[in-house]
């Protein structure tokens, strides 16, 4: 009887700890909603509404984000500098940033293409230039196999192109497969175990480069903050490589220019993996590197993104 009265209590302890950290993690993120409020507009797609941002006039450009991000990602210099002669469009990714995305809705890179072309369609972008980053990259790949009509070029920064056997430590939490066990950590221990832990993660994230001072509020970083953007993150990163063994069987099937930027110092994605070995499997691909940079390239890195955007975009129009 003594022990059943010990593992009650225990219960009981554990259960209150949780509320503790639920209510914790509500506080924080409505702080961070309250520092990132949305910046865009929404459109209806079959996920729900989709957040974007749309900038400039010319030929259309879609930027599609990466894993656990948002579209302020490329709205530290990526966005203003191409819509100088370009109608740009970022978006929330479905159950990023500010879109929504049910639990019965696909999260494999041939459902995120899926996503990307219904925004295409819906705002009439004739044939963009599609860039992606990281899970992003990976996005566009899917998307320029799964619907070549809709994409006139692609425009890789950092991206996830490769299946691999590992990934980065940074990542680690997000391996939930279990919905229910994801929804309990989403709502109470996620959260304030990242605040802890966010040095070494930013260290992994950013690394070698440093964290942009605007990069919490201009860069939308605080909306990681979330329980909705982890349970999200997670089921991108379990999906992440349902596809991309068949994917690459059929990259030599991509018709339209391909460049992919890499940093040599990328601490979430192999370089050479990536970059250099995929490149070199497929010709047709062009590869750039960034001496001694980190992942983070629409952050850290926007000019020289943009630059290598317009070279993609200048080999896209030749190609027509």
């Amino acid at each position: 009887m003594a022990f059943i009265w010990i593992c009650l209590a225990l219960l009981a302890l554990i259960a209150l700890y949780l509320m503790r950290m639920a209510g914790k993690t509500r506080t924080i993120a409505a702080k961070a909603e309250a520092a990132n409020p949305p910046r865009g507009k929404t459109i209806q797609i079959s996920t729900g509404a989709l957040h974007y941002v749309e900038r400039g006039s010319g030929p259309a450009v879609l930027l599609i984000h990466g894993l656990g991000g948002n579209l302020g990602h490329f709205d530290m210099g990526v966005i203003d500098d191409l819509a100088r002669d370009h109608r740009v469009v970022a978006i929330d990714r479905p159950g990023m940033g500010y879109s929504q995305r049910p639990e019965t809705s696909g999260a494999a890179l041939s459902d995120q293409a899926n996503y990307a072309a219904e925004v295409i369609n819906k705002l009439g972008l004739e044939r963009p230039l599609v860039v992606g980053h990281s899970l992003g990259g990976g996005t566009a790949l899917a998307l320029a196999l799964a619907h070549p009509q809709l994409v006139r070029g692609l425009a890789l920064l950092a991206p996830l192109t490769r299946s691999t056997q590992g990934a980065s430590d940074a990542f680690a939490a997000l391996g939930i497969r279990n919905r229910s066990l994801r929804w309990l950590i989403s709502e109470t221990l996620a959260v304030p175990t990242s605040i802890k832990k966010q040095k070494e993660t930013i260290d992994l994230v950013f690394g070698p480069d440093a964290v942009p001072e605007t990069y919490s509020v201009k860069g939308n970083g605080l909306l990681g903050l979330r329980p909705s953007s982890f349970r999200n993150a997670s089921r991108d990163f379990v999906h992440a490589q349902d596809d991309l063994r068949e994917m690459e069987a059929r990259y030599d099937r991509i018709d339209v220019p391909v460049g992919v930027l890499f940093g040599t110092e990328d601490r979430i994605l192999d370089h050479r993996q990536q970059g250099i070995e995929l490149c070199a499997a497929h010709p047709h691909f062009s590869l750039e590197l960034i001496e001694g940079a980190g992942h983070m390239l629409p952050t850290n890195y926007p000019q020289k993104c943009a630059a290598f955007i317009r070279g993609i975009e200048t080999r896209s129009q030749a190609n027509t």
